[in-house]
């Protein structure tokens, strides 16, 4: 009897061939869209290549800005940008700043166009405030000219564009001084300045929708505030009005001219600030010189300004503060006026809090864990310069508001009080024109106007709260 030789069964190539865990690779892939319909097609292809633009390299001359009416003595990245692309609003070319996508070549030699899109070429990132050198080239995303950019008002919703009765009433009850060249506002808290998509609510697109009292233009924020910040706010009604105050906030010497009404007037500037601190300064008035720089934190994503290093090599800038103690030491708190001389971002915040040791009520970015510690051991209520206590009792009849003192949560506890500024009015003509002893019609005027902005109501609660602590 013949027996036919069994072949053996294929076991392990029909089990790799049919287990889910290694499947065969497919011809086509199923794609899915919004509408749950599901449809053959090729694989998606993978990320391109980062388009970049060239910018022609930086001339070498004495004038390399073209325009302008001063020659700049030197030239950062973001002022060489907003010249290139001067159709584009500078907010956009600061914000490609900001993410880091600005690049420049670490090498001068010549790269063509091929290059540029294979990224063949070694590139770093660049800072807006680096300075500019002949031959030197700037690279940037396609995406800043490769579609017209428009205004921020034209993608803003209607209601906030065109508000109603009620919000500019309320807007023009923040008002406190109108002229032909200024508008002077009391800012309240939780109101950002200059806000960014999604953000639609911020200062300088209320002000120029509801504010603009039939001009063309509306006004424009010659300072900044912090969003928690509270106080005086200062607006240019006119392009005139608005380039010299913005010279006089970023530096006295840039605003003066050959008039010497303008340049007195331009010496008796101020900002006065109340800020009530944790704890008390040493010294119960001074002057504080601290420079200060930035440092990226999560990626890019958010920044920090903390005191430079004394060496000076990590782009550190100018910052000088005068203080003075108003008051006794109540409930581990005190009341100081700041006088800022230089205009730095968080400033009054970061030489508080890291300078004098002393952070801000309701500053928790810069002082966190000075809160968690005055939350959990008060200080003693005494006076700095007898060394006496002071007898302590509950207010009545005080309603205790959200973001006061007393609050779990306080809010920030910063407003801009006091302001001098020069008439400018006086100065400029309805034309524009400009007076170095002022207009015929306007030598009555005053030189210097000053302002007074009443603290908003957590900070009026604080301030009745501890003053009835003093018996």
């Amino acid at each position: 009897m013949l027996r036919r030789r069994l072949e053996p069964w294929p076991w392990p190539e029909l089990s790799r061939r049919l287990s889910r865990l290694a499947p065969p690779a497919p011809s086509a892939v199923v794609r899915v869209n919004s509408n749950n319909v599901s449809r053959l097609g090729a694989p998606k292809p993978g990320p391109k290549p980062r388009q970049l633009l060239s910018l022609p390299p930086f001339p070498a001359g004495a004038d390399p800005l073209a325009g302008r009416k001063v020659a700049p003595r030197r030239v950062t990245a973001v002022s060489w940008v907003k010249h290139c692309f001067d159709d584009v609003p500078q907010e956009v070319v600061q914000a490609h700043f900001n993410k880091r996508q600005v690049y420049t070549e670490c090498s001068n030699q010549d790269v063509s166009a091929d290059c540029i899109r294979s990224q063949k070429h070694h590139l770093k990132k660049i800072k807006h405030h680096e300075v500019m050198v002949p031959g030197m080239r700037i690279h940037l995303p396609v995406s800043v000219a490769e579609t017209e950019i428009k205004k921020r008002y034209e993608t803003i919703p209607s209601a906030t564009l065109h508000p109603n009765r009620d919000e500019i009433e309320y807007l023009k009850r923040l008002v406190i001084y109108k002229d032909s060249s200024i508008l002077v506002l009391n800012k309240p808290p939780k109101v950002p300045m200059k806000g960014n998509l999604p953000v639609h609510n911020s200062m300088d697109v209320l002000a120029a929708a509801a504010l603009s009292y039939g001009n063309e233009e509306g006004p424009k924020l010659v300072h900044r505030l912090d969003r928690d910040t509270s106080g005086l706010m200062l607006l240019g009604r006119t392009r005139e009005s608005f380039t010299r105050l913005h010279w006089l906030f970023t530096s006295i010497k840039l605003a003066k001219t050959a008039s010497q009404t303008w340049n007195a007037a331009c010496d008796s500037y101020l900002q006065r600030y109340w800020a009530l601190v944790i704890g008390s300064p040493k010294e119960s008035e001074g002057v504080i010189s601290a420079p200060l720089t930035k440092v990226l934190l999560d990626d890019g994503k958010a920044e920090r300004v903390i005191l430079a290093h004394p060496s000076g090599i990590d782009g550190a800038q100018e910052a000088v503060t005068e203080y003075r103690v108003m008051g006794p030491t109540i409930n581990g708190c005190s009341w100081i006026e700041l006088r800022p001389l230089t205009g730095r971002k968080h400033q009054l915040r970061v030489h508080c809090a890291e300078a004098l040791g002393t952070p801000i009520v309701g500053d928790y970015k810069y002082g966190w864990f000075v809160h968690q510690r005055w939350k959990q051991n008060p200080q003693p209520d005494f006076e700095p310069f007898t060394g006496e206590q002071y007898k302590l009792r509950r207010p009545e009849g005080l309603e205790v508001q959200k973001g006061s003192v007393l609050s779990k949560v306080p809010l920030l506890h910063l407003h801009c009080r006091e302001m001098v500024v020069p008439n400018i009015a006086k100065f400029l003509s309805n034309t524009g024109e400009w007076h170095d002893h002022g207009t015929p019609w306007s030598k009555e005027k005053p030189n210097l106007l000053r302002f007074i902005a009443p603290m908003p109501g957590h900070m009026k609660i604080s301030w009745n709260i501890m003053s009835s602590y003093l018996v």
